[in-house]
């Protein structure tokens, strides 16, 4: 019998910058069990996505139009509960990432941190822990 392969691991981007989701989403190929399986600009595309498909997590920035990424974070968790939120943000004050976190959020990453430390906060979330950007000083 031929080997089994494991559904990859489903991931939604959302950021209103076509530029900062082609390159994250060139980050997530180089591992074979993720897959962004879509790209959205806002936290209302998100909202209206979730309706027809569940990914593992959601990658999404702070600010964005018509509803930025702390209110979509509150809103996935109180409906969807298991979604593992990743926010990947250039915002590095204190009380965004306690926003964040009080919105249910288990990770907080810089975006001029993305290169090196996106994938290790996706196995951290996967893995049921919580990732906190290295370069915050809180």
């Amino acid at each position: 019998m031929g080997e089994v392969t494991p559904l990859p691991y489903e991931i939604l981007l959302v950021d209103d910058h076509p530029l900062v989701r082609q390159g994250i989403k060139t980050i997530i190929a180089e591992k074979s069990e993720l897959a962004v399986v879509g790209e959205l600009q806002d936290g209302l595309e998100l909202l209206d996505c979730l309706k027809n498909r569940l990914p593992q997590m959601v990658i999404l920035d702070i600010s964005m139009p018509r509803l930025g990424g702390i209110e979509a974070t509150r809103l996935i968790k109180s409906s969807h509960p298991q979604i593992k939120v990743l926010i990947l943000t250039m915002h590095n004050r204190r009380e965004y990432v306690d926003q964040a976190r009080l919105a249910g959020a288990e990770g907080y990453l810089l975006k001029d941190e993305a290169d090196k430390e996106l994938l290790p906060a996706i196995e951290a979330l996967r893995q049921g822990g919580t990732f906190l950007s290295p370069l915050l000083t809180i």
